[in-house]
């Protein structure tokens, strides 16, 4: 297998990630609306430290059409429910791996990308599908959405810690 040294090339690879990690979170069950672990923000997280802002929001869309091809969910309110939540949490992340960096571990990048992703959807489904009837779920969605957010952080931060393969790959497109 030659190296991701080529940017497109790279973010395709991601994109293929994203999707699988996907297919594999389909796969089990939702204890809420909407709820997902959000294991296809791996692949996203784990390169915002090389990602430029377009490439961290093609990334997305690229995500949410794939997990909306292969949900089944693409013409529903729930592929948009996905776009905003996904382009909310890329970009909060986005900002505090760029300017909170030193600050904030992937598992702390992951942990705000996942809250603002969560309370945007809950605003979602109180104005557009549920009512007011919605606030009674949001503190578990919240709490459920915090852990998986800290899960996905906690399992970026050990892969980009030990993965030599991953190093090789960033090293590459930074030369």
């Amino acid at each position: 297998m030659r190296p991701l040294t080529e940017r497109r090339d790279f973010l395709a690879f991601l994109g293929a990630m994203s999707l699988f990690f996907a297919a594999i979170e389909y796969i089990f069950p939702k204890p809420v609306p909407f709820f997902r672990l959000g294991l296809s923000n791996l692949p996203l997280l784990v390169a915002l430290p090389v990602l430029n802002f377009k490439e961290v929001m093609l990334l997305v869309v690229i995500k949410v059409l794939g997990q909306g091809l292969v949900n089944g969910t693409l013409t529903s309110y729930v592929f948009l429910f996905s776009l905003v939540g996904s382009l909310t949490s890329a970009l909060i992340m986005f900002m505090v791996a760029k300017w909170g960096g030193s600050w904030f571990s992937l598992m702390g990048i992951g942990l705000w990308g996942a809250l603002g992703s969560n309370v945007v959807q809950v605003i979602l489904s109180v104005y557009f599908v549920f009512g007011p009837t919605a606030w009674i779920i949001a503190p578990l969605f919240l709490s459920l959405g915090t852990g998986a957010g800290v899960l996905v952080g906690w399992a970026a931060q050990r892969f980009t810690e030990k993965s030599l393969w991953w190093k090789r790959t960033i090293d590459g497109l930074s030369t």
